[in-house]
C-alpha cells in the first residue's frame, strides 16, 4: 500500500531527530517549558491544579489532604464493616471534609433512589456480540445514559454559568449511582449469559450492593475488598490519563456522561488501567513455570529473565511515587488479615521482596517499588474474579468518584477549555539552533 510505503521510507529520519531532541537538548527553553517536556509527553510538567488529590512523592495519594491511611481510618464505616462507606469517600472528595456516619450514609441512600437502569440499557448491552471487550460495553453504557444529561438538558435551556455545577453534580451522582450495577450486569452477562435485570437494596451500601450482585464468591470479604477497591481507585491527581481524558472532555462543557467515556476510553490503554491484569497474569506465569511457588533463587533469576527479554515486570515503577504506593500496602494488609495462607498472596509477597532488588540492579527504574496495580488483581482472583478483562471495568467503578468531583469542581471554578499549543519538529529543532548560537 502506497500510504504504507511513504510513511515507512520516512520514519528512520524522523526518529532520529525526535531521538536527538529528547536525549541531546532535551533542556533548551521554549518559552515556558524544555524540549523534554514538549517531546515527552508533558510528564510533570506543571500546567494543571486541583484540590481532590495530590500524589506526594514520599506518602502517595492524598484525598483531600489525607493520606491513603489517614482516609480509611477517618471515613464512616459500613454497619459490621472495617471498611469505610464509599459514599462517605465521595462527601469527602466532593465536599472538603469527612462526613459524620450520617452523612456518608445520606450519599449512599441517594445513590440508592437513582440507581434504577432504564429497559434500553439492558437491551443495548444484550444486544452486543458476546465477544465485546468488558470496556466497550461499559464505556458504551455510559454514552447511552447521555440522553439523561441534566447538565445537556439545562445548557440548551439557557443555564447560567454560576448554575454549571449545579448541574453537573446532578449528572456525577446520576451516573455513580449506577455503575456498580452496570458493571455487575456486564459481568453476569458477558461471562454467565445472565440476562436479568439487577435490583439495588436501599438497606445496603454502594459497596454491598456490588458485592452482592456480582455473585461472584461463597467466601466473606468481597463486600470490604469492594469498598476498599473503589475508593483506593478514585483519584490520583488530574494529570494521568483517565483523568486528564475527563477534565478535557468536560472543559468543553460535555456533560459527565460524555466526558466519562472519554475517561474510560483512556482507562483501558495497557500503560493505565489495563496494567492490574498484566501484573497478576505475571504473577500467574511464574507459578505455572514453577508449579506453584518458586525459591526465591528462582524467581531472581526469572524476573531477570523477563528483563532481558526486553519486557518490564509489570506493577513495578511509578510515574511520581519513590517509595511503595500506600494503595498497594492497604491491599496487601487487607489481604494478609483475611487469607495469609493464600498461595497467589505469598507469591506476591516473595515478588515484593525480590523484584525491588533486581530493577535496582539493573538501574533504569527511577523507583523500583509496587504501585496499586501490583497487588489488586491477586485479591480479585482470590474472591472469584478471574475474568482479567474485567478488571479495568472495576478500576472504572472506583475511578468516577475522583474523575466526577474533579469534573463539578472544574464547572463551579469555571475552568476554562483547555487549548494547549503545538509545535513542528523544524521550529523546535531551530530553537536549538538558536540556543546554540553564541550571544
Amino acid at each position: 500500500m502506497i500510504l504504507n510505503e511513504k510513511i515507512s521510507a520516512q520514519l528512520p529520519a524522523w526518529r532520529e531527530r525526535i531521538r536527538v531532541l529528547a536525549k541531546e537538548h532535551a533542556d533548551v527553553v521554549v518559552d515556558t517549558v524544555t524540549i523534554g517536556e514538549v517531546v515527552g509527553g508533558m510528564r510533570d510538567t506543571k500546567s494543571l491544579y486541583t484540590d481532590i488529590s495530590y500524589v506526594d512523592p514520599s506518602e502517595g495519594i492524598r484525598f483531600r489532604g489525607m493520606t491513603i491511611p489517614e482516609t480509611l481510618k477517618a471515613l464512616p464505616k459500613a454497619r459490621g464493616s472495617k471498611m469505610p462507606m464509599v459514599g462517605g469517600l465521595y462527601y469527602l472528595l466532593m465536599v472538603g471534609e469527612v462526613p459524620s456516619k450520617e452523612q456518608a450514609m445520606e450519599v449512599d441512600e441517594e445513590w440508592g433512589k437513582r440507581a434504577e437502569l432504564p429497559d434500553y440499557l439492558y437491551k443495548m448491552l444484550k444486544a452486543m456480540p458476546r465477544e465485546t471487550h468488558p470496556m466497550t460495553l461499559f464505556s458504551q453504557a455510559v454514552l447511552a445514559l447521555q440522553n439523561e444529561s441534566v447538565f445537556a438538558k439545562r445548557y440548551h435551556e439557557g443555564m447560567k454559568k454560576e448554575e454549571y455545577w449545579e448541574a453537573a453534580l446532578e449528572d456525577s451522582l446520576n451516573l455513580t449511582a449506577k455503575l456498580p450495577m452496570i458493571a455487575a450486569f456486564i459481568y453476569r452477562l458477558k461471562y454467565f449469559n445472565e440476562t436479568k435485570k439487577l435490583k439495588w437494596n436501599p438497606k445496603q451500601d454502594y459497596g454491598m450492593n456490588f458485592a452482592r450482585m456480582m455473585k461472584v464468591s461463597d467466601k466473606k470479604g468481597y463486600a470490604e475488598l469492594a469498598r476498599l477497591y473503589f475508593i483506593i481507585h478514585s483519584d490520583h491527581e488530574s494529570g494521568n490519563a483517565s483523568a486528564h481524558a475527563m477534565h478535557l472532555a468536560g472543559s468543553t462543557l460535555s456533560d459527565a456522561y460524555y466526558s466519562f467515556s472519554a475517561s474510560l476510553n483512556a482507562l483501558v490503554g495497557p500503560l493505565h488501567g489495563l496494567a492490574n491484569q498484566e501484573c497478576l497474569g505475571w504473577l500467574l506465569q511464574v507459578r505455572k513455570q514453577f508449579g506453584g511457588n518458586p525459591s526465591r533463587d528462582e524467581l531472581y533469576k526469572f524476573a531477570w529473565d523477563t528483563l532481558n527479554s526486553g519486557k518490564v515486570i509489570p506493577g513495578y515503577g511509578h510515574g511520581v511515587l519513590r517509595v511503595i504506593d500506600p494503595r498497594f500496602t492497604a491491599q496487601l494488609e487487607f489481604a494478609r488479615k483475611r487469607f495469609p495462607d493464600d498461595e497467589l498472596l505469598r507469591l506476591a509477597e516473595m515478588v515484593l521482596d525480590v523484584v525491588p532488588q533486581v530493577l535496582k540492579e539493573q538501574g533504569k527504574a527511577k523507583s523500583p517499588a509496587p504501585n496499586v496495580d501490583a497487588i489488586s488483581g491477586t485479591l480479585q482472583y482470590y474472591y472469584g474474579v478471574r475474568e482479567f478483562d474485567f478488571y479495568t471495568v472495576l478500576f472504572g467503578v472506583g475511578r468516577a468518584l475522583g474523575v466526577t468531583s474533579n469534573y463539578v469542581w472544574a464547572r463551579a471554578l469555571g475552568q476554562p477549555i483547555e487549548r494547549p499549543k503545538s509545535m513542528t519538529t523544524k521550529m523546535l529543532e531551530e530553537i536549538v539552533q538558536e540556543a546554540a548560537q553564541p550571544l
